[in-house]
């Protein structure tokens, strides 16, 4: 670092001190205490790391203007359920309940009622101001407690208030959008099995001033769920799937929405998902990750609401908590000790495979597999020599595939030759970091309901070359958080959380034998590009989830600067490799990733925002 960047930094520093509040360095020190000096640097950098698009102008820009709201206002549909939104309430500021229940009133979709169940009937400054709306509007009803239940059995005092077909849930003193009604009539219009619907959020000021923090949700992602509560706001449920999960549990005060999310999604028909800021979370803009130690009954409470909704669903699995608090970490066991296959093409390279196959030797715990080295026309006297001394061990097979490369048809030809329930593809330019690693991902891939597990793949430098695949990104498919310190966990700690994704890189995936064959394999038509993205959507259409899972790291040598198109018949090849994709996969290209989001950016890899010009909206 020169003299001239080492005063430059200072100065940043400086300037930062100067800004911080005494509030905001007593919340450093306990974070500090809490993670540690190298955890802590690692959070304050992503934490202050600048907005590519920032959300304040954005949402600006993208909030429905006077004329829009006006023609939903007047708009019609062919089902119209009567909402009834319910709020605990309890000791609320005067202005933060006016302002609630305006942003009611204010909504472009007219039938509802709200239902308030005041847990502070003492203050009298409440009851005038509902009793004031109450009598103005017939939509606007409470009902004064006798005393303070706590969150859950105030909730559910506002449930039995509720007459409507369908139940949504508003804290006091945030604020819902005021097409927020509309959108979600509109979703349940789409599909009549709706039962629960969930939006986007962000937060905002305490004076309004000021949007901050959108929560881009993707469509519903059970794993991720089983993470953390990322449904959260704006939830509404059909009124008899209410009654039918019984409302919120008083033992999971503090993770009590978490816990009846689950209880509300294991019964639904169908959980939709309305990709729109629609709920404006209330809160200080420095307090938004406050003391994560003093709400640790609130997590545990979030724990044991995955342990009930694990047990519910008969599935065996070890919950515990992660560095960032709130977010959790499921294990599922191996069953039984199936034999696994590992496959891994290759052509030469002796070095490169010699490293690989040594740390599956030296890193792996799990006993029970073969590997299937996969011979693709190698010229060098000294990989003839080294598979000369691999054929000596008793669980490593060596086959050849004399054609043309073709990565599909090469993986094909040695998943016909594996004697595994289990196929593990491997690139022969990784190497295992996790010792448990085929537990891991063959834990998670014995479930029903999965049918490929992927893992994160670092670079030599310790970035991030695979954090799970996002359909649409780069035009096809891309990476998530290409070249993000390893270390990092990213938007919303998504590098580091378990979950459902459209698709995985095979450069190390795991597959149920008989998924695999259900779905006729890889495409041989894909030789090189998109063979791995093309199975996993194959792998979804039937019904199976494709999970990442962050828990199994790999070092994957492959160069940054690989794989340039650099020739006529590669540029053809890779056209033609495009062109299948398009005319295979054109409705998920058009309608977008069900596990990202629609304002999300398409050339960006780390969940950033799509700049407003990009996201078809129009003003005026």
């Amino acid at each position: 670092m020169s003299k001239n960047s080492a005063i430059g930094g200072k100065l940043q520093w400086r300037k930062l001190i100067r800004k911080l509040s005494p509030y905001t360095i007593r919340k450093g020190i306990r974070y500090l205490k809490h993670y540690g000096v190298k955890e802590f640097w690692i959070r304050l950098h992503e934490r202050f790391e600048p907005e590519e698009v920032p959300y304040g102008p954005w949402y600006e820009l993208y909030r429905p203007d006077g004329k829009e709201l006006e023609k939903q206002r007047k708009a019609r549909f062919c089902y119209e359920p009567v909402i009834s939104v319910v709020v605990p309430a309890f000791r609320t500021p005067e202005t933060f309940l006016r302002q609630m229940i305006d942003s009611l009133k204010d909504q472009t979709y007219t039938k509802w009622e709200l239902c308030i169940a005041n847990g502070s009937p003492e203050d009298m400054d409440m009851d005038r101001v509902l009793k004031e709306y109450a009598d103005r509007d017939s939509r606007v009803r409470y009902k004064n407690l006798p005393d303070n239940l706590g969150i859950a059995e105030n909730t559910n005092e506002a449930f039995a208030m509720a007459s409507g077909d369908f139940i949504g849930l508003l804290d006091h003193d945030d604020l819902l959008a005021p097409n927020a009604l509309y959108e979600i009539v509109k979703k349940i219009n789409e599909n009549p099995d709706t039962e629960v619907v969930y939006t986007d959020e962000d937060k905002v000021t305490m004076d309004l001033g000021e949007h901050f923090q959108p929560h881009f949700k993707p469509d519903f992602n059970l794993d991720l769920l089983r993470s953390n509560n990322y449904i959260c706001h704006f939830l509404v449920c059909k009124r008899t799937l209410v009654e039918k999960t019984g409302g919120f549990r008083r033992e999971f005060d503090g993770a009590q929405d978490h816990d009846f999310i689950f209880r509300c999604v294991e019964e639904a028909k169908l959980v939709a998902h309305v990709p729109e800021i629609l709920y404006h979370w209330r809160t200080h803009k420095e307090s938004t990750a406050d003391n994560p130690v003093s709400k640790m009954y609130a997590f545990d409470a979030g724990k044991r609401a995955i342990e009930a909704h694990l047990k519910r669903c008969n599935i065996p699995g070890t919950v515990s908590h992660t560095k960032d608090l709130g977010f959790f970490r499921v294990q599922y066991p191996v069953q039984g000790e199936p034999l696994v296959s590992i496959i891994i093409p290759n052509k030469d390279e002796k070095d490169t495979l010699k490293a690989c196959i040594e740390s599956i030797r030296s890193k792996t715990t799990y006993s029970n597999y073969e590997i299937l080295i996969v011979e693709n026309n190698s010229t060098t006297d000294e990989i003839f020599a080294y598979y000369r001394e691999l054929s000596k061990e008793p669980d490593i097979r060596l086959l050849k595939w004399g054609k043309a490369f073709n990565y599909s048809a090469i993986n094909n030809y040695a998943a016909r030759r594996a004697k595994g329930d289990y196929y593990l593809f491997l690139n022969n330019d990784v190497t295992v970091l996790s010792e448990d690693w085929i537990q891991e991902m063959l834990g998670m891939c014995q479930r029903n309901d999965v049918g490929a597990v992927g893992v994160k793949l670092i670079y030599p430098d310790n970035t991030i070359q695979h954090a799970g695949c996002v359909i649409g990104i780069g035009g096809i498919a891309g990476h998530m958080f290409v070249d993000m310190p390893a270390n990092r966990t990213g938007y919303l700690h998504k590098a580091s959380l378990i979950q459902d994704m459209s698709a995985v890189t095979a450069a190390c995936m795991m597959m149920k034998r008989s998924v695999f064959e259900e779905v006729c394999g890889f495409a041989e038509e894909l030789s090189v590009a998109f063979n791995d993205v093309d199975l996993c959507l194959r792998v979804n259409q039937r019904g199976y989830r494709v999970v990442y899972d962050p828990y199994v790291s790999l070092y994957h040598m492959e160069s940054k600067s690989r794989g340039a198109e650099d020739n006529k018949e590669k540029v053809r090849r890779f056209q033609t490799e495009i062109e299948y994709m398009r005319s295979h996969w054109i409705d998920i290209l058009k309608k977008g990733d069900p596990y990202y989001n629609k304002n999300l950016s398409l050339t960006k890899w780390n969940y950033s925002l799509k700049p407003f010009a990009d996201t078809g909206k129009k003003k005026g």
